[in-house]
């Protein structure tokens, strides 16, 4: 919080995907430290990631959130298609921006305070902005969900090459050698995040619209895949870059610098850009805890 007034947001999701984007959206919108301002799709089709945002807040009675349709690179669908098959992205109420990248240079320009910038996918938009407007870094700050530092997917014991990295290692480049503040959540920490037991028993069962709409995109998205909707969730990777947006608690930090490879690697290097990454928990169930009563509505 910036003296008592939430931190104004702005999420850039590839949505649509790995339903983490939707757990995250979610836990945003249950988060009253953060003020949303505008969240604009990146990567693959935009226009129809677009379509998913503008229900889901639609839905969530939050239509004063602007929506912006970032660059496009492909016309594919993603695993939550069928929940937006007949919804039209003119029909939201609220602002549908076709430049993304423009509304999102808009929206950190006119800000009366630093805006947080919260990334979970890979980042397009987020290069063009910095190429558009270089300012944009002397206004905000960059937290997202990106690399594996020291410990790779699932806890394990070799690093990997990061779907959000390895998907445009170039606009992750331009993003870490960007100077404004980078804060983020490798796969060492929300690699292993899921919620089970009674934790997700609560969550499943909430009757809050949000909740809700959560749910129904689950259980599409899973649909044909291993994960059992009605038992636990996925791993929710991208929670854990909404959590960094407002608390550090949880885990342990180190700043270090990263070089990106070419190949999506995110490889520890003095030379590079220095990033504050959480590198590991510290109460993980604590955590754990956290998401679960934070969307069902508990804010403590």
């Amino acid at each position: 919080m910036i003296e008592g007034k939430p931190i104004p947001v702005i999420l850039d999701t590839d949505i649509g995907d790995d339903i983490d984007d939707t757990w995250a959206l979610a836990m945003l919108l249950k988060s009253p430290e953060l003020d949303l301002r505008l969240v604009v799709t990146d990567y693959g089709n935009t226009a129809h990631r677009a379509k998913i945002v503008a229900k889901f807040l639609e839905v969530a009675g939050q239509t004063d959130v602007d929506v912006g349709v970032g660059i496009e690179q492909n016309g594919d669908l993603g695993r939550q298609a069928r929940w937006v098959e007949d919804y039209h992205l003119d029909a939201y109420p609220g602002a549908v921006h076709g430049d993304g990248v423009g509304a999102l240079i808009d929206a950190i320009m006119s800000s009366d305070t630093p805006v947080t910038l919260i990334c979970i996918g890979p980042c397009p938009n987020i290069r063009a902005a910095l190429e558009r407007e270089p300012r944009i870094s002397e206004r905000a700050r960059f937290v997202g969900m990106y690399g594996s530092v020291f410990v790779g997917y699932a806890g394990r014991p070799a690093v990997d090459a990061e779907w959000n990295v390895r998907a445009d290692p170039d606009a992750c480049r331009a993003a870490f050698a960007a100077p404004w503040e980078k804060l983020i959540t490798p796969v060492d920490t929300c690699g292993i995040v899921r919620l089970e037991g009674d934790r997700y028993a609560a969550v499943r069962d909430c009757d809050d619209p949000v909740v809700r709409a959560l749910m129904e995109n689950y259980r599409v998205w899973a649909d044909g895949r291993e994960e059992d909707p009605e038992s636990a969730s996925s791993v929710l990777f991208d929670t854990v870059a909404v959590f960094l947006a407002f608390s550090r608690e949880c885990m342990r930090f180190e700043r270090t610098g990263l070089r990106v490879t070419d190949d999506g690697f995110t490889a520890p290097d003095a030379e590079c850009p220095e990033v504050d990454c959480a590198v590991r928990w510290t109460d993980y169930d604590g955590y754990l805890d956290f998401l679960a009563a934070r969307l069902v509505g508990r804010t403590g």
